[in-house]
């Protein structure tokens, strides 16, 4: 089926539910994007579960076929029109065959008479984990990538730790295409539906249930059973992408945000350079704007923020540069610019560097010290670059999962930039800040705390948040990170913890690109939840998805010269 639609500078036609048939006989369905003059141009390409019919992927696909692409939009396997079962990102089942899925379709592609022999993808996301999954196979027809919002392990994204808010959210929005497919016409009609029932109605029910392996079989429809499956393996990784990374043999270019909680996307963009095949290495580009994880938030005002115009890129055309460079040979500034794009939020601009982390870094020590009065934004707590005295005393707050510290976040539970005022009284939050900065100080890379800590439980989590203070007191959160005391050796030999003992853990925050300016200070707060951007920890070492008993956990930080905790941070020299 084919139907016109009216744009600048070329009228399109879209061919809806064109079926490409997968080697074992399984049907997969895609509409078709192109210029109505019936010639073939460069093919786009872009797989998702998410329905391609969604808004998103109409407009993208509607702006590049009118700049001259052939634009191809497939729902997975098991997902909308296409046939056969969905087997979700979360496990083990669906890794060959989406990569066998993603070869077969690139390869279908490239021999259509809308294709004029070059092919490249596009996605965020989950339509990006499809990309990397192909790309293992190195499909020959595939010309080059763009893709993002998408990290190389699973535990880059969710640090081990059940991403209560999202993930329920996403799954009940996923489960309307698995009632239809069911024939059970109760619940949400549409994603859109789903979102609004999730956010005014459920939220505020499912997301303190315990346990979670006793959630409502009907609740996600037939996605129930993966989910309580996933549950479980919270510490497994089911992605590796670092084993693609040397297949890579076509240019790339990822784009991700400072405040995507998949901004893992980085490794991926320095794994291919370091790790792919030689001959292109120079040829991969990655772009890092002021920007959450969907795409369409890809515009200027982030939270309390307004990262000026320049901060406004619409998705659409950041694939478009790409690929106008990349197929059309149009001398676009791509040419000539070095490989990293990066926005440093607070003097609001785009800068470009030869290489991530940036070789001129000079990794400072940021001290935690205090006169054991850290607890709230209104406390003793100072982040320093003296060396901290010999008798500092600890600082300490009692954690209680049946009142976590909430998370301030979208209202898609995704990150965000927020003003962290409503959480200023918690004494269960240590606050260590700057004085007001004299000069500038950018902090451009990764971010790691140090913290020597005990606990009286015999597991819990250790929170960490930086943040930028502005002279009239806003608080705006830049990146965090979060490690569950079970981890610290690593995902896949936890260890419970010895109760009262001292450990030195290591805590990886998001990288992060921010100018601290005169008179804002630099703040790090240290806490032991964020509830719901992650499940909360009972402190009772018992499995998270049957235990229903919650432990206050007397939670005890340490910052003198024989247990120097502190703040790891990439400043950029001025």
């Amino acid at each position: 089926m084919s139907s016109m639609r009216q744009g600048s500078p070329r009228t399109i036609t879209v061919d809806e539910d064109v079926q490409m048939t997968a080697r074992d006989g399984v049907n997969l369905r895609a509409d078709v994007y192109r210029p109505d003059d019936a010639r073939p141009y460069p093919v786009l390409l872009c797989r998702t579960p998410y329905d391609k019919l969604r808004d998103q992927y109409v407009r993208v696909a509607s702006f590049l076929a009118r700049r001259g692409y052939t634009v191809v939009v497939q729902d997975l396997r098991g997902r909308y029109a296409s046939d056969g079962e969905f087997e979700w990102q979360f496990s083990a089942a669906p890794v060959q065959q989406e990569a066998e899925d993603g070869y077969d379709t690139v390869e279908w592609a490239a021999k259509q008479p809308w294709c004029d022999g070059q092919l490249g993808t596009w996605g965020h996301s989950y339509p990006s984990w499809c990309i990397w999954r192909l790309l293992g196979e190195a499909p020959p027809s595939l010309t080059a990538v763009f893709a993002g919002g998408m990290s190389p392990t699973l535990m880059d994204l969710n640090f081990g730790i059940f991403e209560t808010g999202r993930r329920l959210e996403w799954t009940y929005q996923m489960a309307v295409d698995a009632r239809a497919r069911a024939g059970d016409r109760s619940g949400p009609q549409s994603w859109l539906e789903a979102a609004d029932w999730w956010r005014e109605v459920e939220r505020g029910k499912w997301i303190w249930f315990t346990p979670f392996d006793e959630l409502p079989d009907d609740l996600f429809s037939t996605l129930t059973p993966q989910l309580k499956t996933y549950l479980r393996e919270q510490n497994i990784d089911f992605w590796n992408f670092k084993d693609v990374w040397s297949k890579v043999a076509v240019p790339t270019c990822q784009v991700t945000g400072w405040w995507d909680r998949i901004i893992g996307t980085i490794d991926n963009f320095t794994g291919v350079v370091e790790n792919g095949v030689p001959a292109v290495r120079d040829q991969h580009r990655l772009v890092i704007g002021p920007w959450g994880h969907s795409p369409d938030s890809f515009v200027r005002g982030q939270g309390p923020l307004d990262m000026g115009p320049d901060a406004d890129w619409p998705y659409e055309e950041v694939i478009a540069r790409w690929y106008d460079w990349q197929f059309k040979a149009e001398y676009n500034g791509l040419e000539s610019e070095p490989p990293v794009r990066l926005f440093v939020m607070g003097e609001n601009r785009w800068r470009w560097e030869n290489e991530w982390p940036l070789a001129r870094t000079r990794y400072t020590d940021y001290f935690l010290t205090s006169d054991g009065g850290a607890n709230t934004a209104f406390g003793d707590g100072v982040l320093t670059t003296d060396q901290p005295p010999n008798n500092a005393p600890p600082d300490s707050y009692d954690y209680d999962p049946a009142d976590p510290v909430m998370s301030l976040m979208g209202l898609d539970a995704q990150a965000a930039a927020r003003d962290q005022a409503p959480l200023a009284h918690r004494r269960d939050i240590l606050v260590f800040q700057t004085e007001p900065l004299e000069e500038p100080v950018e902090v451009t890379g990764p971010v790691v705390l140090k913290l020597f800590a005990s606990s009286s439980a015999p597991d819990t989590d250790w929170t960490a948040k930086l943040i930028d203070v502005h002279p009239d007191g806003m608080a705006v959160n830049l990146t965090y990170g979060i490690l569950r005391a079970r981890y610290r050796d690593g995902y896949e030999d936890p260890s419970l913890i010895t109760p009262g003992q001292e450990y030195e853990y290591t805590i990886k925050l998001n990288p992060t690109g921010n100018v601290f300016l005169p008179g804002h200070r630099i703040r790090l707060d240290v806490s032991s939840s964020d509830f719901p951007n992650f499940d909360r920890n009972h402190n009772t070492g018992r499995d998270f998805w049957t235990d229903t008993e919650f432990l206050v956990a007397h939670q005890t930080v340490f910052h003198d010269a024989a247990r120097p905790s502190r703040l790891v941070l990439p400043i950029i020299p001025r």
